[in-house]
């Protein structure tokens, strides 16, 4: 007896091959990085086309040279390890101070009431803003610099990593503590992971913002670093040396923020991704 055309089931799709998928995935990178040196070499283009086209502005091989200048008799060196060494310190005591705040923000209410008026508070006060109030107290030497760059960077991550433990999906707090898991079981299984996301986000933030307060905070009673190198430039006319600091200082974020990136892959596999 023949089976009706309506009740017969249509062949399930076939599984998607793992190979494929990583072919995928490697021919998206693949286009990323192609897409990424096109858009690199353009852009270095179009700053050539307009510094010789009337804009003030020194060419690329002028920048190499001074560059190359700068390096040749320390200066660069000295500055790039001044404040790449500020950077660092701010940003790991500011993202190491703000994890924890974060999660107890998210996880107790009490610690929630009593952080959050006052991380409201200096969020909409520029770090800046406290610099030389900053320095009347702390005086001028790296502490006031790396407290500033601290601010920054700590404002960034707490709030993205307070963000971050109250959107946990509470079915699955719910499942944990029906299959008779403890609190701090769901907040090491559970909760830990599913935040990092949003940690290294606000890390990323935190870092750029790090970076913008790094060089505002060296115009002011810095003996040496790119924004003091960058102010010193200013005053004798001196753009391709400023043109110098500014490129280092987009290498070293860029850097810096793809070693979060990767990091932030290597820890999250798990998600989903387009």
């Amino acid at each position: 007896m023949s089976v009706p055309t309506s009740q017969v089931e249509a062949p399930a799709p076939p599984a998607a091959s793992p190979r494929g998928a990583t072919r995928r995935t490697r021919s998206r990178r693949s286009t990323l990085v192609v897409l990424n040196a096109v858009s690199i070499v353009g852009g270095i283009a179009c700053w050539w086309v307009l510094a010789l086209n009337g804009f003030q502005f020194p060419t690329p091989p002028e920048v190499v040279a001074k560059a190359v200048q700068l390096a040749g008799n320390g200066t660069l060196q000295e500055d790039v390890l001044a404040s790449l060494s500020r950077v660092l310190a701010g940003f790991l005591i500011g993202s190491a101070a703000a994890i924890p705040v974060g999660f107890l923000m998210g996880w107790y209410t009490t610690a929630r009431g009593l952080f959050e008026p006052w991380i409201q508070f200096f969020r909409t006060i520029p770090p800046l803003a406290l610099l030389p109030l900053v320095l009347v107290l702390l005086g001028i030497g790296e502490v006031p610099k790396v407290f500033v760059i601290f601010l920054a960077a700590f404002l960034a991550c707490v709030i993205s990593t307070y963000q971050g433990v109250v959107s946990v999906d509470r079915t699955l707090i719910n499942a944990a503590r029906v299959l008779g898991a403890k609190d701090a079981t769901i907040f090491a299984k559970v909760v830990v992971p599913a935040s990092t996301p949003f940690i290294l986000v606000g890390m990323r933030v935190g870092l750029g913002s790090a970076w913008a307060t790094l060089v505002a905070a060296e115009l002011l009673a810095a003996p040496a670093g790119l924004g003091y190198r960058m102010q010193q430039a200013q005053l004798y006319y001196d753009l391709a040396t400023i043109f110098v600091s500014i490129v280092v200082i987009g290498v070293l974020g860029l850097v810096m923020d793809r070693l979060l990136l990767f990091a932030e892959t290597r820890l999250t596999g798990w998600q989903e991704r387009r």
